[in-house]
């Protein structure tokens, strides 16, 4: 019997619009493969299986709207009626989370261009800058009153984007800026080579746990404090684990504005 990829399958048999969003549905353990629970995009599974898909459909245009989610409970940060900043908005996951939970606009910075879901490029509240290259943000490039940021960016450290979005809100702001942000924390780019193995994954606590250092050391010398790691929900692309660091940003403690 013809094997295809689980991912692929759903996509053949309609069940999902698009792979990313059939990968969200598998990873967060909602696809049976005749009545077993498959959490593998690349599962090789025969074409007449039967699928049974767990739930209502994912709330979000890809999973990382359920890795934002996450945090947004975790820490109780309340969007409603902010300005907010997605950096790395891809897909639109984060930008899409944030929408659903009361934010009035979100402005989506990405290097590449044509990747977003089609009804956040349609949505009015989105302000898309594709072909942007975050690391080279200069003052002027970020409008005032952003008051929450959520960063996933790849195939590069967190540490070398960081600053610079950090300083185009300041000068937004003139002054120092006050506001949250949630940082996904792939350990893949931000260890040193040798302990990325096979498949570009990273299993080494210890790496794991020097990746989120070395993120929190970077939002600490950018004057960010409190800040708190937990695992995503869910796994990277490739297997990853990866982890949500939540930080706050204000020139004095109190009440954010």
């Amino acid at each position: 019997m013809a094997k295809l990829r689980l991912d692929k399958l759903l996509m053949e048999r309609s069940l999902a619009p698009s792979r990313e969003r059939a990968q969200a549905m598998i990873m967060a353990g909602r696809v049976l493969v005749n009545e077993q629970k498959l959490d593998k995009p690349g599962a090789s599974v025969a074409i007449d299986s039967a699928i049974r898909i767990l739930g209502d459909d994912l709330r979000y245009v890809s999973r990382g709207g359920l890795k934002l989610e996450h945090a947004l409970q975790q820490w109780k940060i309340d969007l409603s009626d902010l300005l907010c900043l997605d950096v790395g908005v891809s897909t639109g996951g984060f930008t899409d989370c944030m929408l659903q939970h009361g934010a009035s606009r979100v402005l989506g910075v990405d290097t590449g261009a044509g990747q977003i879901a089609e009804k956040l490029r349609q949505d009015p509240r989105v302000d898309l800058r594709e072909r942007t290259n975050a690391r080279l943000l200069q003052p002027g490039d970020l409008p005032a009153g952003i008051r929450f940021f959520a960063m996933d960016v790849s195939f590069i450290s967190a540490t070398l984007v960081l600053p610079p979005v950090l300083g185009a809100l300041r000068a937004a702001e003139r002054s120092d800026w006050n506001g949250e942000a949630v940082v996904l924390v792939k350990p893949q780019f931000e260890a040193g080579r040798e302990a990325v193995g096979k498949g570009g994954i990273v299993r080494d606590e210890a790496a794991q746990r020097g990746a989120i250092e070395k993120v929190r050391q970077c939002l600490a010398e950018l004057g960010g404090r409190d800040m708190e790691a937990i695992d995503s929900p869910i796994l990277g692309g490739e297997g990853n684990r990866e982890f949500l660091l939540h930080v706050i940003f204000s020139a004095a403690e109190g009440t954010l504005s």
